[in-house]
């Protein structure tokens, strides 16, 4: 994809006049020709009011207009599908319904539209003049977006209303944050100078089994405080035919004597299985099927069946491949038109589908396969089509991925208007004086427990605790006013700091993540993650570790996913873990180091070590396999180094070895609280040797660099290039409270240098230079490259040896999760002006006005990587903490004389604040033990447990102050710890 300037403004729907006109900041420039003669300035040029931006506090972001278009706001609960709030107020998107639905990385360039399988909406009906409460109600309207909250105010001459939108969100109570609902609560206010009556209600039609014959249900219902809008759906009774002999249309075990072929993507005959350069392809019958990767994604084509008569009741099929809708796909067509689709799951194994076609019986249809997408998973695979009357498994109403209940409450007195004839509708009455406003609260809620994924345990952990979208309905009606006011209580929490508000929008709304369908939770409690939403199986190590903020909010998550799949069913007696889980069967270094990193990460987020004994062994295992691929003990791996740009590296690696080093540090830790002393100095003793090796063979006076193994000049590697992970491992040795991994002169000296060859306010001239790989920063705009060649010995064809173009691409790229990880870390360092401005730089590629700031793309919407952004929140905090311990730390690198911010510890959370003659940690919810706390200030002369004085002693560790209480204090939810300064 090669975009110039003009191109990128067509696609993207920005006008020139629009650029020049947006509320965000001027950022660089001007720049001359001769500024790109090396594509990356090094004279970046940054505008001084773009940068004095950078760390002003700034005001609330609200968009209007042109802004509202693309936003999609993720609004239901954690791991319980994906709704998405509008810029204008609408519901839209709908994936509550078990419907796979694969992303890649095109809704960048061309972000989604807001589309709805079903009818609902909002209608403010005053006199005679109806308004639906979205674009086409009203012509001014507001949008603030606070993850978990989304607020939309509209305004008119006579009346204004404000809602606020949100799913219950309270960090630490995972279960209240992960109900299949979401609130909308409507605040109208009469701003005319005459009193009037008004009715708002809202509607909910029934899409219950959609593609079933089926009674669908809908009734109004009372509830104790509540008005309940049900929709269901039933079984059609009819007497039961004996089943007629199936009907094999097309095993494609021949050729294609059934079928015309256009284009080049399906050969000229079935294929035999894998194709060259193809992920193994398995779950087809026999020994032929359709598969349209010929040795590439870039060839499309349509395969066209002769028709046929309808006969039997269903269509059964087996289908892989991409999962792009009406792009690569099986589709169904009478009279002209496409009844019935099917599409891959971005797997190569072919999973069995079906079609209930009773109600087109006897009509002419035809079966088309296409494949009309290229790039990643731009191919289809198809086998054994058949004619049945036997119901494939699944075909039950009951059975359905659909199938269940969902509904609109209406909270409080019993509704004012209850309709279900077209469409469900109920309301409330409002009489308001001038000047008087009244609050009416609507529920959405939902019910779909039958979900299926390949390989793993299925069902919605959600249905384990309510058996119908009535009795969510019915807890949150009951337990309302205690969740409505914890979620906000954590927003405001959050918002009432002295840090930027771009800065806090965006270090925290890619925690709403949890909230889409990159996040599922099994109902054996199992939580589980794609890389993006459907693209990507297996919780996958090497892209999760990069992840911070769910650790942090909901750590009971991340330790399941340790406890049950890390050290538990993707753990061999070796020692490896199948970074996958179920999904692979090879190991990752950077998954693998990752994992023990993230085993004290969670160890240091639990109240006691409870946890930590449990994995123990695991951790210890995994610990000795990193340990046997260093084959002479020199802290440096130099065999084969699968990684997370997917492909086996070879030779010393600085990023690798380094992350390699920061694991056993954090072994050597765990060790200690485990009294494995022996363990712990045989981790230590390596990691110094290596530490050594790293600078000593690694560094080349500038920035760390590979040595690729002369035997394997094949295979990718970045070889001398300025690549984005060097110095990974002391980014994450910052995040779990580790010693140094990399020396502190040589890591700054990195960082400085891909702040000079990597970041770029412009990433048009380097992409029209090296034009292989995906677009996720356009022309025009600035971003961290992954990787760039600024010595003489090593360039982007060395790099590639030749390995696959899509591999080698990611190198050209901007990847919003290794960002992130690199402006943590300089805010760590203290290089803050840098840090911010590539975290600005990413926030800025997502305004509105180019595409959905709340859906950040790699390999897939909503991509897990980038809630690395909540670590660069943690770096800006200083924070640290060790939970069983009862120890928690700050270094504010902002303001540190005038600090504010939210943090998050094992049983707790609240607010901190830092002034010139005190130090404050105040709990908000649940509680912190405290027995030690470590600041950046010389020295604390008093301390008070809500204003009780405290006896203590002070040491300096680490470079901080290490306040030591003589007693384990414990602070509640609405005291204060208070810490005086000298």
């Amino acid at each position: 994809m090669n975009l110039d300037r003009r191109e990128f403004l067509r696609v993207t729907g920005i006008s020139t006049l629009a650029l020049l006109s947006t509320r965000w900041d001027v950022m660089a420039g001007p720049f001359t020709r001769e500024d790109f003669d090396k594509l990356v300035p090094a004279d970046k040029k940054l505008h001084p009011d773009w940068v004095n931006s950078l760390f002003a506090r700034g005001t609330p972001e609200v968009y209007r207009g042109e802004e509202l278009k693309w936003i999609g706001l993720p609004i239901g609960g954690l791991c319980a599908g994906q709704l998405y709030l509008g810029g204008d107020g609408r519901l839209w998107h709908w994936d509550i319904f078990n419907q796979h639905i694969g992303t890649g990385a095109g809704h960048y360039a061309k972000p989604m539209t807001p589309v709805s399988p079903l009818k609902q909406d909002f209608i403010l009906r005053i006199g005679n003049n109806t308004r639906t409460l979205d674009k086409n109600g009203f012509a001014d309207i507001r949008f603030r977006g606070e993850y978990p909250i989304g607020r939309v105010e509209y305004k008119a001459d006579d009346v204004t209303v404000t809602l606020e939108a949100f799913s219950p969100f309270i960090p630490l109570n995972t279960d209240d944050s992960s109900l299949p609902a979401t609130v909308m609560q409507f605040t109208v206010k009469n701003i005319s100078p005459a009193p009037f009556e008004a009715i708002l209600t809202g509607s909910l039609e029934n899409i219950i089994a959609r593609a079933a014959p089926c009674q669908r249900r809908t009734r109004v219902l009372p509830g104790n405080g509540f008005t309940f809008l049900e929709c269901s759906a039933e079984k059609i009774t009819a007497p039961a035919a004996p089943p007629r002999p199936d009907i094999v249309f097309e095993d494609f075990e021949g050729g294609y004597d059934k079928w015309t072929v256009e284009g080049t993507a399906f050969g000229e005959r079935p294929s035999r299985g894998t194709e060259k350069g193809q992920q193994k392809v398995s779950g087809f019958e026999g020994g032929g099927l359709v598969n349209s990767y010929p040795g590439t994604d870039n060839a499309t084509g349509k395969l066209v069946s002769k028709p046929f008569s309808i006969e039997r009741r269903y269509i059964t099929f087996l289908v892989g491949g991409g999962s792009h809708k009406g792009k690569t796909c099986l589709n169904l067509i009478v009279d002209g038109k496409i009844t019935h689709t099917a599409t891959g799951r971005d797997n190569e194994r072919l999973e069995p589908g079906f079609w209930d076609v009773s109600s087109l019986a006897g009509q002419q249809a035809h079966i088309e396969i296409v494949d009309a997408q290229t790039g990643p998973w731009g191919h289809i695979n198809v086998d054994q089509i058949v004619f049945t009357d036997t119901p494939p498994r699944g075909a039950a109403l009951e059975q359905q991925p659909d199938f269940g209940t969902m509904g609109l409450a209406l909270l409080g007195p019993t509704a004012d208007v209850a309709d279900t004839d077209p469409i469900g509708r109920i309301g409330r009455k409002l009489s308001l004086a001038p000047g008087g406003s009244e609050t009416v609260t609507f529920v959405l809620t939902w019910h779909f427990p039958n979900l299926t994924m390949a390989k793993l345990p299925g069902g919605r952990f959600y249905a384990t605790k309510f058996a119908s979208a009535l009795s969510v309905a019915r807890y949150v009606a009951d337990n309302f006013e205690r969740l409505a006011s914890q979620t906000r209580l954590w927003r405001d929490t959050w918002y009432d700091s002295t840090l930027p508000y771009w800065f806090l929008d965006r270090t925290f709304l890619n925690t709403s993540i949890l909230a889409t369908s990159t996040c599922y939770r099994f109902h054996d409690g199992r939580f589980y993650g794609w890389e993006g939403v459907g693209c990507c199986p297996g919780t996958c190590g090497h892209v999760w570790q990069y992840a911070h903020a769910v650790a942090r909010l909901f750590p009971d998550l991340e330790r399941d996913v340790r406890e049950r799949v890390d050290f538990g069913l993707a753990l061999k007696p070796d020692g490896a873990i199948l970074f996958r889980g179920e999904h692979n069967n090879i190991p990752a270094v950077d998954a693998q180091a990752g994992t023990v990193l993230r085993a004290l990460r969670e160890h240091q987020m639990s109240a006691n070590d409870a946890f930590l004994k449990r994995i123990w062994p695991g951790v210890k295992r995994a610990t000795e396999w990193l340990i046997a691929k260093d084959a002479d003990g020199d802290g440096i791996i130099e065999s084969n180094q699968h990684n997370t740009l997917d492909t086996d590296w070879f030779g010393p690696v600085a990023w690798l070895s380094g992350l390699y080093l920061a694991a056993l540090e954090a072994a050597a830790a765990m060790a200690d609280d485990m009294g494995d002393a022996v363990f712990a100095g045989r981790c230590r003793e390596i990691s110094a040797r290596g530490q050594r090796n790293l600078v000593e063979k690694l560094f080349d006076g500038e920035y760390f660099i590979n040595k690729p193994d002369p035997k394997r000049p094949d295979t990718i590697n970045s070889g001398s290039g300025c690549e984005i992970d060097q110095v990974l491992g002391q980014s994450w040795a910052w995040q779990v409270g580790l010693p140094r991994v990399f020396p502190q002169k040589e890591t700054l000296s990195a960082l400085r240098s891909l702040w000079r060859y990597n970041f770029t306010p412009d990433v048009g001239p380097y992409r029209e230079r090296y034009k292989p790989g995906r677009w996720y920063a356009m022309p025009g705009e600035a971003g961290l490259l992954m990787c760039t060649f600024p010595r003489s010995d090593w360039d982007y064809a060395q790099a590639k040896g030749k390995g696959p173009e899509w591999a080698a691409g990611y190198f050209n790229e901007c990847m919003n999760g290794f960002e992130y990880q690199v402006a943590g870390h300089m805010i760590w360092e203290g290089m803050l002006l840098e840090g911010l401005a590539v975290t600005r730089a990413v926030h800025d590629r997502y305004h509105p006005l180019r595409r959905n700031p709340y859906n950040e793309i790699e390999c897939g919407d909503h991509y897990a990587r980038s809630m690395a952004s909540y670590g660069v929140y943690l770096a800006a905090c200083g924070f640290e903490c060790h939970g069983p311990t009862g120890h928690i730390g700050f270094a504010p690198r902002l303001t540190p004389d005038n600090f504010k911010a939210a943090f998050t510890c094992a049983e707790g959370w609240g607010s901190f604040r830092q002034t010139s003659q005190m130090a404050e940690i105040e709990v908000k919810y649940g509680r912190l033990r405290v027995k030690t706390v470590a600041l950046a200030i010389p020295k604390v002369t008093r301390v008070r447990l809500n204003g009780q004085p405290v006896a203590f002693r002070q040491t300096t560790h680490n470079g901080r102050l290490l306040i030591t209480l003589e007693a384990e204090a414990t602070v509640a939810a609405g005291q204060k710890l208070e810490l005086e300064r000298s």
